[in-house]
């Protein structure tokens, strides 16, 4: 049986890090956001597809940064998402979450109409809202 490393999901930061990596990651939110937006209205649904998911990643991290943590991996972006969830289970984050993580497969598995593409990336802009009034 081939057992399982649990990955430490969460690094703690010092404050400097923690503030140089809020600014980082605020300013590849906004870019990736603006590029997505642009790549949506041009009909590249696949690369749109992956900056949704980068901008709503960067604004997870910018949360995360705030309080100190650095996120590491893949898992630990949905663990983290779970910590918010407990804090905020009115704001329905993992289903939004979940459509971001799809829009993510999409880019790599071409699987997804273009009308899908857009619903979700509508997710991921009320995720991103959301998100917002956490910090």
């Amino acid at each position: 049986m081939v057992q399982h490393r649990k990955a430490k999901a969460f690094r703690k930061v010092t404050a400097q890090e923690s503030s140089e990596m809020e600014v980082r990651h605020r300013k590849m939110n906004n870019k990736y956001l603006a590029d997505a937006k642009s790549l949506l209205r041009r009909g590249d649904y696949l690369q749109a597809s992956e900056k949704y998911w980068g901008a709503a990643v960067q604004m997870i991290k910018i949360i995360a940064a705030k309080r100190g943590l650095k996120l590491e991996s893949h898992r630990s972006l949905s663990d983290f998402i779970m910590i918010l969830d407990a804090e905020h289970p009115e704001m329905n984050l993992p289903a939004l979450y979940a459509q971001a993580n799809t829009l993510h497969i999409n880019f790599h598995e071409d699987n997804m109409s273009p009308e899908i593409v857009k619903k979700y990336s509508e997710a991921v802009k009320e995720l991103i809202e959301k998100l917002q009034r956490i910090q």
